[in-house]
């Protein structure tokens, strides 16, 4: 875990963690009063949301996957490689039905910024190299 530096995972005290390169800090937060129940990520002055179950529905599909997973990050919009975990936060197939990401127009880069969350949380190793992350998943 090298990305996070504090915080509790709450609005007045979020997470403060870097992307999977290390390069750019953000905030996290959780909200379950939210409907639905979700993850708030801020980066700079873009709020982006995404809905809480993803981290548990990522995990699912990781454990499943059974090894290394190619990140994928990519904006909304933007082509995405099949078989990376960004390809499947926005799939039809997924437990969603398609986009985990809650703000039209801000629903992508899912692969980077859940991943270190799910990393602060002791749920996934991910990698931190300049490019082409991975994920995968930790039993718990």
């Amino acid at each position: 875990m090298t990305g996070i530096t504090y915080g509790t995972g709450e609005q007045d005290d979020p997470w403060i963690l870097k992307t999977p390169p290390q390069t750019s800090e953000f905030q996290a937060w959780r909200d379950e009063t939210a409907m639905p129940p979700a993850l708030f990520v801020q980066v700079g002055s873009t709020r982006l949301s995404y809905q809480m179950r993803c981290l548990v529905d990522a995990h699912a599909m990781l454990l499943k996957h059974g090894g290394w997973m190619e990140l994928g990050t990519a904006d909304e919009g933007k082509p995405v490689k099949d078989g990376t975990l960004e390809a499947w936060a926005r799939d039809a197939g997924n437990p969603v039905g398609g986009y985990y990401g809650l703000r039209k127009g801000y629903r992508g880069r899912f692969a980077n910024y859940v991943p270190p969350v799910m990393e602060a949380l002791g749920l996934v190793e991910l990698e931190h190299n300049a490019r082409n992350n991975r994920v995968r998943a930790l039993r718990r």
